[in-house]
């Protein structure tokens, strides 16, 4: 009788466990670059053998390092900074950044 009995909540106990990671959803995409983050982090500190206090002060500052900013931010930056120096305005501005956006400038 015992035995039905553990047979039973193991049998219960799997089909919630199972159930459980079916309804796992799929990471973000923030999660999914988070977690290459890491790889990468974890990857060079292993090839630079750091170990102990070392390893996470390593860990700490390149999970916490800031991204360079995207081509087009930068891009933008540059045409603004122009236009600005042209002292542009309305649609004369309007279609000068629109042509150094472009990169046909």
């Amino acid at each position: 009788m015992k035995v039905k009995i553990v047979m039973a909540a193991l049998v219960f106990f799997a089909g919630g466990a199972l159930a459980a990671d079916q309804e796992k959803k799929a990471p973000s995409p923030a999660q999914l670059a988070q977690q290459q983050k890491m790889k990468a982090c974890n990857a060079e500190a292993g090839k630079q053998a750091l170990k102990g206090d070392e390893r996470k002060k390593f860990m700490s500052e390149c999970l916490g390092a800031k991204e360079a900013p995207p081509a087009q931010q930068d891009k933008m930056k540059s045409c603004n900074a122009e236009a600005g120096t042209k002292a542009l305005k309305g649609d004369e501005r309007k279609k000068f950044m629109s042509e150094c956006l472009k990169g046909s400038k």
